[in-house]
């Protein structure tokens, strides 16, 4: 029986589901979209993992489960996580284990972009814009929609680009009403898709970098790190090279697992199994009127019934995941 170790991002954006061996090696992941609706996520990533270990000709045992990103309490309820650690740790820890050294590492999401440094491959200092969406993947990819260009070769037009136009990146609506002006000016559309990347990371490197020293080696993480514009506007910028890991869209998931493998050691997982993805799960929420806190307490339900609970600042609500212990499978999967 194989030893392998969950993790999980569930983002605003995307969900992101990985397997990973016991020297952290990644066996397996997901990229999904969240759509709105992380609990479906959630259960088709792990579908999905488990129909590819399905095929791998041999039993594995999950070992350990790690959860991150802004939907990670509600995935650690479902899932039964081990550990529930943010963003930033998770991603310096994946970045750490695939560029030792690494000083430096950028992080654009769907939704808010972040910076985190490093010394010796300890987190010593972070930042993270969720204010305004100019520069993260949901405003790229609504640019894209809106120039009928599929967001996969963005990047690739602005390469083409000999006189990028400048525009004003501060804010999400001056820079696509700027890159209208631009377009009615007749501009070519490599200079305009240019123009746009390079005005995103200046708006990143003065709003978010602010005030940081950004020494290489430099990794450039999360969904936008796919596009080569971006990428190229970061080098000019900084005037060294800036690297994208094979797997930059999962390594916050990569970051997860492998926290869950150190967390568990010899202890057993509190993974539920791989049937929660069969199971009918649903949320519901409401107000608690007790105290003038007025706490939003959120229900996950399995066929209509309450399984667990959280949100109460006093803790008079919260019920833990422990009723969806009978969907425990012993997180083992027989091909």
């Amino acid at each position: 029986m194989t030893p392998v170790y969950l993790g999980v991002d569930v983002g605003s954006v995307s969900t992101d589901i990985v397997l990973v061996d016991e020297s952290g090696n990644l066996l397996a992941g997901e990229y999904l979209m969240t759509m709105g609706n992380p609990i479906a996520a959630i259960q088709e990533g792990l579908a999905r993992i488990r129909r590819f270990t399905e095929g791998m000709g041999r039993k594995l045992h999950v070992c350990g489960c790690g959860v991150t990103g802004s939907g990670r309490q509600l995935a650690g309820i479902i899932c039964g996580a081990d550990i529930v650690k943010n963003e930033i740790t998770c991603h310096a820890v994946a970045a750490v284990r695939d560029t030792p050294g690494v000083n430096t590492i950028i992080e654009i999401g769907g939704q808010d972009s972040k910076i985190t440094i490093l010394s010796n491959s300890v987190v010593v200092d972070f930042a993270m814009n969720s204010v305004c969406a100019a520069g993260t993947g949901s405003f790229l990819d609504r640019q894209a929609a809106r120039l009928g260009i599929p967001i996969e070769t963005f990047g690739q037009l602005a390469l083409k680009s000999k006189h990028p136009v400048r525009i004003a990146g501060r804010c999400a609506v001056f820079a696509e009403s700027d890159m209208i002006h631009k377009q009615q000016a007749g501009h070519p559309l490599e200079d305009i898709v240019k123009g746009l990347c390079d005005a995103l990371v200046r708006n990143y490197l003065a709003n978010v970098a602010k005030g940081k020293k950004i020494r290489p080696p430099v990794l450039f993480q999360g969904g936008v790190a796919s596009n080569v514009g971006i990428r190229r506007s970061f080098e000019e910028n900084l005037g060294f090279p800036v690297t994208v890991p094979r797997h930059h869209k999962l390594m916050g998931a990569i970051g997860a697992a492998l926290l869950a493998c150190k967390e568990v050691q010899s202890k057993p997982t509190a993974f539920r199994g791989f049937t929660i993805a069969d199971c009918n799960l649903t949320t519901r929420g409401f107000e608690c009127p007790d105290c003038p806190n007025r706490c939003e307490v959120i229900q996950l339900l399995q066929d209509g019934k309450t399984v667990a609970r959280w949100g109460s600042r006093c803790g008079k609500w919260d019920l833990t995941g422990e009723a969806l212990s009978h969907l425990v499978d012993g997180g083992t999967l027989q091909a």
